[in-house]
């Protein structure tokens, strides 16, 4: 495992690391239970065993198991997702700097120790969770990464709000939305650098962070080191990586990430039929709800005629998680979970029962509903490019 300022100091490391394929392991196959193939193992400096989704640009998904072990998903099993392969192998902390500039009254030049000393240091427990989280189980099939469920985890981030920030610069009337760009940059010279924007008044909105800090420590090196943006409550297409550059612009950001990448059907749903393409579309932007069992695979067997000790997660955009109800018969009955501790409305939310489970083959079902009553589907609606996807889970379990 490698710390950040050992890759800086040692060339070979940081060669290493640059190679990424490279500095793989394959240690075993792991089957996700669906179609799209089976996913290998392998190790990346700062990180344990991972599911290998693509080398270059890393894509790691964290393995399903890992939710068991807490609330809080730990640093070195946190999932990673790059865009470009051109990833910084070396950025020294020290002289790294922040630039905060565009429409506005005095341009910043920040280090992480003005970050730290000048502002008021916030924390926020919230997830982080790719937009093609689950893509591998649509159906029909669609182009890109084929994932499972753990392009998803839950963090305590440390940093200060993008609303602080943005007031000592000094924000210009005219400006309309906020533009964020990263030290990883494409490979080759067609390929359009990675940029996203968020409206003035949700970068304004106090709860967007500039985290240099994920459950206690440095952020991983994979996961943005030295400081990245936190949009809580949004899809991870936001959450901008090694960030170095804000822009507040008084036009849209027309980038390839935004004006045609990471968008949706405009209706309520996000989706549309198979084969058919949507009419209008608008960009990717809060989570839906979703609930999963942790504690029980696919497969496995359980005691018949016994209740059956469940846990689990659930999650929403914000709003909070009021309920989770899970079934035995194929959705015919729900029985209401015991939800656990509260660490905040963009959290995980852990929920516990113990569901009467009859003999034979049996599906538990898992459900969840948010605050503003907003729940789950029982069938899987479609979206093409795999996004979005909060079915209500369904795990096949033997009871004897």
């Amino acid at each position: 495992m490698f710390n950040r300022r050992q890759i800086i100091a040692s060339a070979g490391a940081a060669a290493g690391f640059a190679m990424l394929g490279g500095t793989q392991s394959l240690a075993e196959t792991v089957s996700l239970g669906f179609e799209n193939g089976d996913r290998q193992l392998v190790t990346y400096p700062g990180k344990r065993p991972l599911l290998g989704l693509s080398a270059r640009p890393p894509q790691l998904e964290t393995p399903f198991a890992v939710f068991n072990e807490s609330l809080l998903t730990p640093n070195d099993a946190f999932f990673v997702r790059y865009h470009l392969a051109d990833i910084p192998t070396e950025i020294d902390p020290e002289t790294f700097r922040l630039a905060v500039g565009g429409k506005v009254e005095t341009s910043l030049s920040l280090s992480l120790s003005d970050l730290k000393s000048q502002f008021d240091t916030v924390d926020l427990v919230a997830v982080h969770q790719c937009s093609g989280n689950s893509r591998g189980f649509t159906m029909p099939r669609v182009a890109g990464g084929q994932a499972g469920n753990g392009l998803m985890g839950n963090a305590r981030w440390t940093g200060v709000s993008l609303k602080s920030v943005l007031e000592k610069a000094g924000v210009q009337d005219g400006a309309i939305e906020v533009a964020f760009d990263g030290l990883d940059g494409p490979v080759l010279v067609e390929t359009p650098d990675f940029t996203k924007a968020l409206e003035l008044e949700h970068a304004l909105d106090g709860e967007v962070m500039l985290a240099w800090a994920m459950n206690g420590e440095d952020l991983p090196w994979l996961n943005g080191f030295p400081l990245r943006l936190v949009v809580p409550g949004h899809y991870g297409t936001y959450w901008v990586k090694h960030l170095n550059q804000i822009t507040v612009r008084d036009t849209a950001l027309d980038s390839f990430w935004m004006a045609k990448a990471y968008r949706i059907p405009a209706n309520t749903c996000a989706c549309i039929e198979p084969g058919t393409i949507a009419a209008h579309t608008l960009p990717i932007a809060r989570f839906n709800v979703r609930s999963f069992i942790t504690n029980v695979v696919n497969g496995a067997k359980v005691a018949a005629n016994a209740p059956l000790a469940l846990r689990g997660i659930a999650f929403d955009g914000g709003y909070g998680v009021s309920d989770v109800s899970l079934s035995a018969d194929g959705g015919q009955t729900w029985n209401r979970a015991k939800l656990g501790e509260d660490l905040g409305k963009y959290s995980f939310r852990e929920w516990t029962i113990a569901l009467p489970v009859g003999a034979g083959d049996v599906a538990l079902m898992v459900r969840a509903t948010n605050r503003i009553g907003q729940s789950q589907p029982l069938d899987a609606l479609w979206n093409p490019s795999g996004y979005m996807r909060n079915v209500v889970e369904t795990t096949h379990v033997t009871a004897a």
